[in-house]
């Protein structure tokens, strides 16, 4: 979600980097215990070096949600994007604020479903199938709005992170919580990221061009009835602006400059970029294989160039070469709207006694999508391993 920012005070804009980084680490020591920063894995070094923790956006919550129990904290400031910052509300109790910096931080993946279009394509399908004796269980990715939580979660369907969506999606195609009755069967409608469905689908061993179809909420005539029965994957035309940069011929000239290269790819690129590479692996299967990597080998990694260079510049320490698979700019773009200047904004009006930019997810939506979480803790607690190919 792409909201208004307003513009910071002059002063914020008129200091320098060391400025800023001095005022920074002054008001979080100030606030101390009151306050927990986040920080995902895509942010840019200069703010998530004030991060208390560090990690993908799902583990990044729970955390948050576990340490302001444990010291009582009051604020959580979250160094990432708009859906992060909503489901660290999910996750926290009601009285504890969640800011995001920037307002203008959001993802690009996760505005491309949104509710009302959500509920039309649920109408249209079911009555494409008709009385086929199917059931449409829907999967949202980690990476959506609060509100497309809730709509999986009041469907009987669940949130699933690209680490265990083999599990969650495994789950539905039984029926999800509700075995299937004898002859019915399971259809997965999968949002906003087509890639990250398809390549699942692909893992479970499905035929991608006969089993799964992409649903275009924007097209004028939607998918046509035969193929919605004979489908049993309707992804959601959705992608991550960043993983769509990587591409096959990236694979191709990176073995031919290191013949010896191990490429391991975020199952959020396409499926001809995953079935190239070597292994696919969410975020923190990517940073355990760097970090477990012998050393001389060499890895060329497809995910954000900012979380590649940190990787690579630990590896490099243990005689480990890893860079991007792609020389192109993959760079999350909207992440970086979290800067230094508005951290300090925040902090400042956080010691001032003032919630600025909070993030507060509505109650009953907050139902639903917290519905939809805890269907995907019950159904794994343990993350998938990487996908050799």
């Amino acid at each position: 979600m792409m909201l208004w920012q307003p513009p910071l005070a002059p002063r914020y804009q008129e200091m320098d980097d060391d400025q800023l980084a001095a005022a920074i680490a002054a008001r979080k020591a100030e606030l101390g215990s009151d306050l927990v920063i986040l920080g995902h894995h895509y942010q840019q070094d200069s703010v998530i070096q004030f991060a208390d923790f560090t990690g993908d956006s799902f583990k990044l919550s729970q955390l948050a949600a576990q340490r302001v129990r444990e010291v009582g904290a009051r604020a959580v400031v979250f160094l990432g994007v708009h859906f992060m910052a909503e489901t660290a509300d999910l996750l926290t109790d009601d009285d504890v604020d969640v800011i995001l910096p920037d307002l203008g931080a959001g993802c690009s993946m996760a505005d491309m479903a949104d509710y009302d279009q959500t509920t039309e394509a649920w109408e249209l399908i079911h009555e494409a199938l008709g009385d086929q004796p199917s059931r449409v269980v829907p999967i949202c990715y980690m990476n959506s709005s609060a509100a497309i939580k809730a709509f999986c979660g009041e469907h009987g369907g669940a949130v699933c992170t690209s680490s265990n969506a083999r599990a969650v999606i495994e789950w539905a195609l039984r029926g999800g919580d509700e075995p299937l009755a004898p002859g019915q069967t399971a259809k997965i409608l999968f949002l906003p990221d087509q890639h990250l469905g398809r390549n699942t689908a692909d893992d479970l061993g499905f035929d991608i061009d006969a089993d799964t179809a992409v649903w275009d909420p924007k097209a004028v005539e939607p998918l046509d009835d035969e193929t919605i029965r004979r489908a049993t994957f309707l992804l959601w035309k959705g992608h991550c602006s960043v993983h769509k940069l990587f591409r096959p011929e990236h694979v191709d000239q990176i073995r031919e400059k290191w013949p010896d290269v191990t490429v391991i790819a975020h199952p959020e690129c396409s499926i001809d970029v995953c079935r190239k590479a070597d292994a696919t692996g969410s975020t923190e299967r990517i940073i355990q294989a760097i970090e477990q990597a012998e050393p001389g080998s060499r890895w060329a990694i497809g995910t954000e160039v900012h979380l590649v260079n940190r990787l690579a510049n630990r590896a490099a320490q243990r005689g480990v070469t890893a860079r991007i698979l792609s020389d192109c700019q993959c760079l999350c773009t909207t992440m970086y709207r979290i800067d230094m200047p508005h951290l300090l904004w925040v902090l400042d009006e956080l010691a001032a006694g003032r919630v600025v930019n909070p993030i507060r997810v509505h109650p009953e939506v907050k139902q639903w999508a917290t519905a939809a979480l805890d269907r995907m803790l019950r159904i794994t607690a343990a993350p998938a391993p990487i996908s050799v190919r």
